[in-house]
C-alpha cells in the first residue's frame, strides 16, 4: 500500500511534552468495530471491558540508551537500539560520517566504546570495554532515550527517569518506553482485577527503530528492525487458556500486541517465544490471536499507525485521529490513550 495513504495533519501543540498528573486521568478514545468512538478516562478502562478478557503488559524496562561523547575533536551521539551480546549493542550514530572502524568514542565518566562495524543501516555494532557490566556504564554515562519529537523541544530531565518508566517496568533493555502502560497505576490495576478482568506479562526490548521515519513510498519497501521478546511457557498456556474461555486478549501498547502475534499460529495458539521479532502489520494483516488493543495516538505514516489501520481499517482510524485532534487529545508518548475493540 502506499504510505501516504496513512498521512494526517497534526498540529503542534497537540503533541505532549509532559504526561498527566495522576497516570489513570488521561483521556481515552474507545473505538469499536462499528466505527462508534465514545470519549472517556483512562480510569474506565474496567467498565470498557468484559469479565474474563486479559491485558497484556509488555514488562521491558527502559535503560538509558542516549550516549554524548568524543571521538578526537568530533562531537558524536548514539542512541542505543539492540543488545548483540554482553558487550556489544548496535546503535544509530550522530554525526556518523565521522566515525569510522576501530575508532574509539568516549562518551565520559570512564565509559568509552570502540566503533566495530557499520551496518547497512547506517547503525554501528558499539563495543563498551571493561569489564563492568554495561547497564552500569549507561547509568554513569547515559541519559533516558526520550523519543525525538518531545527531545527536539525540551532537555530531558530528572523527572522523565520516572515518567518515561511504566509501574510494569522489570527486565533491563528497552530503548523507549512500551507507552500504552505508562497510563497504569496501582489504584487502576485494584480496579481492573476487581472487575474479574485478568493480566499478564511477556517481555520485548522496544527498539529505537520504533521512531525511524518510513521513507520507502510503499508498504512493501519498508524493512522493520528487529526487536528481541520473549513468552514463556506458562504465559503462553495461559493466554490460550483465557482464549478457550472465550476471554479476549487485550494488548496493552503494539509491542505486546506484535509479540503476541509472533508467537501465535494460524489457529489463533499462542505458543512460547524467545528471539527476534521484526513482524510488520499493515492492512490485509489477519490477526491470529489478538481481540483488541490500547494504545496511545502515533505519528503520520509509521509503521505503529498501520498497525492500528490494519486492526480497526484505515478510514476508521483516519476518523478516529481526526476527532482525537478536533477534540484536543494530546499525542505520542506522553499523550492520551485510545481503546480499540475490533
Amino acid at each position: 500500500m502506499r504510505v501516504d495513504l496513512f498521512d494526517f495533519e497534526l498540529p503542534p501543540e497537540r503533541i505532549a511534552l509532559r504526561p498527566v498528573s495522576p497516570r489513570d486521568s488521561a483521556r481515552m478514545l474507545c473505538v469499536s468495530g462499528d466505527a462508534a468512538m465514545v470519549d472517556r478516562s483512562v480510569r474506565d478502562l474496567p467498565q470498557m471491558l468484559r469479565k474474563g478478557d486479559c491485558l497484556i503488559f509488555n514488562d521491558t524496562r527502559v535503560i538509558p540508551a542516549q550516549l554524548q561523547g568524543m571521538r578526537g575533536d568530533a562531537s558524536i551521539g548514539a542512541t542505543l537500539h539492540k543488545r548483540i551480546d554482553l558487550r556489544r549493542w548496535q546503535a544509530f550514530i550522530r554525526n556518523a560520517k565521522r566515525l569510522h572502524p576501530g575508532d574509539v568514542i568516549d562518551f565520559g565518566q570512564g565509559v568509552t566504546a570502540i566503533s566495530e562495524e557499520r551496518h547497512d543501516d547506517g547503525s554501528f555494532t558499539l563495543f563498551f570495554e571493561g569489564e563492568e557490566p554495561v547497564e552500569i556504564l549507561l547509568h554513569r554515562a547515559g541519559t533516558m532515550p526520550l523519543p525525538p519529537y518531545i527531545a527536539g523541544k525540551r532537555p530531558t530531565d530528572e523527572r522523565d527517569a520516572q515518567d518515561y518508566q511504566t509501574m510494569f517496568a522489570q527486565k533491563d533493555g528497552a530503548v523507549a518506553a512500551p507507552t500504552a502502560s505508562l497510563h497504569f497505576t496501582p489504584e487502576l490495576m485494584e480496579a481492573v482485577h476487581a472487575a474479574g478482568i485478568e493480566t499478564a506479562t511477556l517481555t520485548l526490548h522496544v527498539g529505537a527503530g520504533t521512531f525511524l521515519p518510513v521513507k520507502a513510498d510503499d508498504t512493501t519497501e519498508h524493512r522493520m528492525h528487529s526487536e528481541w521478546g520473549s513468552i514463556d511457557a506458562a504465559t503462553a498456556q495461559r493466554l490460550n487458556s483465557i482464549c478457550e474461555a472465550g476471554g479476549r486478549l487485550i494488548a496493552v501498547g503494539t509491542t505486546s500486541l506484535r509479540l503476541v502475534e509472533s508467537a501465535a499460529d494460524e489457529n489463533g495458539v499462542v505458543h512460547p517465544f524467545e528471539g527476534d521479532t521484526d513482524i510488520f502489520i499493515t492492512p490485509g494483516y489477519r490477526f491470529k490471536a489478538i481481540g483488541g488493543l490500547m494504545t496511545n495516538f502515533h505519528l503520520p505514516k509509521s509503521t505503529l499507525f498501520m498497525l492500528v489501520s490494519a486492526l480497526m481499517g484505515r478510514e476508521t482510524m483516519q476518523a478516529a485521529y481526526a476527532h482525537a485532534i478536533a477534540h484536543e487529545y494530546r499525542f505520542y508518548s506522553y499523550g492520551d490513550s485510545s481503546l480499540l475493540l475490533p
